[in-house]
């Protein structure tokens, strides 16, 4: 079932395709596969995030940040015709957690938008920082920059805000399209991987604490 909700986004809605891939041949790609080979080799989540011996923790930081963009992606584009302007004009959380856009060109001040708005400007605001060379290089021997793991935390934690309002606001849908295993080991994998690196401010993750299918502090 998620193969073919996926599908449909695919032809549906362009605005969704995963928007970045790794060049094959490249240390990055060979860091991609090995991750991947793991993920997919059943072992435990918590182990599949450690940084392999000898890896540049800046490369398996980069590596994870584009591919859990292109995931989140894609799973909150399986239900964005449930997440609209009527159903959700507030980027939120439930009750207490309240959301709001921030990104120093347009939007200088935090500014009250809808859910499917701060989607939208928010993966846009990815795409633009990971295609930018002088964030993510991609050529071998170019260094990261030095606030490269803080512009990774800021998209992190914006994209853990993507997991708290699926989960909280949409949560009948993921059940109804079959996709609740695939969101959660999704949700997992990323969990693991920003408490292994530090990478999400404990505060960020206290609307999932209590979630049944969360997995504690």
């Amino acid at each position: 079932v998620m193969a073919l909700c996926l599908k449909q986004v695919f032809n549906k809605d362009k605005t969704f395709r995963p928007r970045k891939k790794f060049e094959p041949g490249t240390q990055r790609f060979e860091l991609y596969k090995k991750a991947q080979a793991s993920l997919k080799s059943g072992l435990d989540l918590k182990a599949v995030v450690q940084l392999p011996p000898g890896e540049s923790i800046n490369d398996w930081i980069a590596v994870h940040v584009v591919d859990f963009f292109n995931r989140i992606n894609l799973i909150y584009g399986t239900m964005s015709e449930y997440c609209t302007e009527k159903s959700c004009p507030i980027m939120s959380g439930g009750l207490k957690y309240e959301y709001r856009w921030q990104d120093d060109s347009k939007y200088k001040k935090p500014t009250k938008v809808s859910a499917p708005q701060y989607m939208c400007m928010l993966m846009d605001w990815i795409e633009m920082l990971i295609n930018n060379e002088d964030i993510f290089p991609t050529r071998i021997g170019v260094p990261f920059p030095k606030q490269f793991q803080q512009v990774c935390t800021k998209i992190l934690t914006r994209l853990f805000r993507v997991f708290v309002h699926v989960y909280i606001h949409h949560f009948d849908s993921i059940i109804n399209m079959g996709a609740e295993a695939h969101v959660n080991t999704c949700y997992k994998h990323f969990y693991y991987f920003i408490r292994e690196f530090s990478l999400v401010d404990h505060r960020e993750l206290e609307p999932l604490v209590r979630m049944p299918q969360g997995w504690g502090s």
